[in-house]
């Protein structure tokens, strides 16, 4: 089967890309998990009118903070990049809406900062630091209408009514849910709170048990108290959700947000790793959720990760499962991201590609143009043409020391096995050519053409499904890279991203 598959890759993928514009029909009268494939971690979720917006933390990814829109829960399109200034590694955010006007909190540095915005297209704010050193804040409003975030610590701090500076003091409200020692979990690590108010109770729901580490450590805790401040009562259905052991699909499930949607349904999304496939970062998730007669929310029972759910809409949706890039237009598309910075000075589009002046002299010093890859199995490749002395190509890349891809210099085509570069095929290209890669289930082979048509691959292939934070840390995941190196420029034309079933 893979060499077949290989074979169709390899000869066949122009004509197959003649219909790549075809759409998929998507019914939403039900939807199954991911919700988000791919590294799109700790979900906070807005519901604002008929609409629904969405952000993930985006650690060192810019600009960062993406948000998505949709109507039905179930479609998501992104709409802009909320942080164009690096502040650090973007860790759990809050997404607001008070009084008309658009918050997003989120800690990075040791601090932690808020972004606002007049409109969910911006221009958003640069980031205004909150000198608060704790991190994953969230939001609640009591009924007088003071604001207030929350912190990971089971602390809180009052808000200016402006919500871009604190007052007062932080004080301690909670001190989360015992886990039983004889459980597998990483640490005790409460954090992520996220509140809100139904009838007389306000619900405080946090995670517990640590971000990654063993598969059944993260978990969703809940409290209640008919006060923002505490005292809490822990929810008798703890943990509410839980990866009860190392078989199943879904790992380290947490960081949770529990809401009611625009028909009165209640759902928690939240994010975990999926076995085998750690490399993609953690993805999103969605369950629904019900209300017991004592006012606990819980999973309904026999709800498993695996199922199918109802979320329904009345309407077909098409969806189309391709991605290609031909950089028109004056800028990015959202869905890209440099690693570490955002230097406007350092690209260009025109009707000629997207031109990157090179970066250092290797893959792990160029700051790679990053893509989420969202399938097990997938093929890309782009167009590249070199100038100068400057080295380009399509690599996969988690960070400065885990990277590998095919790489070309004006005649060359070189290959980087983690960090270890040399040629591979030599005096093959004069400064023009097309790479490839084909990612079957973590197993990479590399290919490469003078002509778009003819496709040749390469001796070395690649292992990647150890690219990921338990191995390497830092919660980031495996993205496809246009790397840009050596004293020179490289152009990039026709990127295109297609899922292999």
């Amino acid at each position: 089967m893979y060499k077949f598959i290989l074979f169709l890759l390899v000869l066949g993928l122009p004509s197959m890309l003649k219909g790549q514009n075809q759409k998929k029909t998507l019914d939403v009268d039900s939807f199954s998990n991911p919700l988000f494939a791919g590294d799109y971690p700790d979900p906070s979720i807005l519901v604002d009118g008929d609409d629904y917006y969405l952000v993930h933390s985006s650690f060192e990814y810019y600009p960062g903070l993406l948000i998505w829109h949709s109507t039905d829960l179930i479609n998501w399109e992104p709409v802009a990049n909320a942080l164009h200034k690096y502040v650090g590694s973007v860790w759990a955010p809050e997404f607001v809406k008070y009084d008309g006007r658009y918050f997003i909190y989120f800690p990075a540095s040791n601090t932690n900062y808020v972004i606002t915005a007049d409109t969910i297209a911006g221009p958003w704010s640069d980031p205004v630091e909150l000198n608060v050193p704790m991190i994953d804040p969230g939001h609640v409003v009591d009924e007088e209408g003071n604001r207030y975030l929350y912190f990971s610590s089971g602390s809180y701090v009052q808000l200016s009514k402006d919500g871009i500076s604190i007052v007062g003091e932080i004080k301690h409200s909670y001190s989360g849910w015992e886990i039983p020692r004889e459980w597998s979990i990483e640490c005790f690590c409460m954090e992520a709170p996220k509140l809100f108010k139904r009838g007389d109770y306000y619900y405080l729901t946090v995670a517990e048990g640590g971000t990654a580490g063993p598969p059944t450590g993260h978990m969703v805790i809940s409290a209640r108290s008919k006060s923002p401040f505490g005292p809490w009562e822990n929810s008798p259905y703890n943990p509410i959700i839980r990866t009860q052991t190392t078989k199943e699909r879904w790992c380290s499930v947490g960081h949770s947000t529990v809401f009611a949607d625009t028909e009165g349904d209640w759902w928690m999304i939240f994010h975990g790793y999926e076995k085998e496939h750690y490399n993609m970062g953690r993805q999103t998730l969605m369950l629904p959720v019900e209300w017991t007669n004592e006012g606990w929310y819980k999973i309904p029972d026999n709800i498993n990760l695996e199922d199918s759910f109802e979320k329904s809409s009345g309407k077909q949706v098409s969806k189309t499962s391709v991605f290609r890039d031909n950089f028109e237009g004056s800028s990015l598309k959202p869905e890209w991201s440099f690693f570490k910075e955002l230097d406007v000075n350092r690209y260009q589009l025109n009707k000629n590609g997207l031109t990157i002046s090179g970066k250092g002299n290797s893959i792990s010093e160029s700051s790679p143009l990053l893509y989420v890859p969202t399938d097990h199995s997938y093929t890309v490749q782009v167009e590249v043409e070199l100038q100068g002395d400057a080295i380009g190509g399509l690599v996969l890349f988690y960070n400065e020391e885990a990277s590998s891809g095919i790489l070309a210099d004006s005649k060359s085509i070189l290959t980087n096995i983690r960090g270890w570069q040399f040629e591979t095929e030599k005096n093959v290209i004069n400064q023009h050519l097309f790479l490839r890669l084909v990612n079957i289930n973590n197993i990479v082979d590399m290919f490469y053409s003078v002509n778009g048509k003819d496709w040749f691959k390469i001796e070395n292939s690649l292992d990647v499904s150890g690219f990921h934070h338990n191995v390497l840390g830092g919660f980031l995941s495996l993205r496809i890279g246009l790397s840009s190196f050596g004293e020179g420029k490289v152009v990039f034309r026709n990127f295109i991203y297609e899922p292999l079933q």
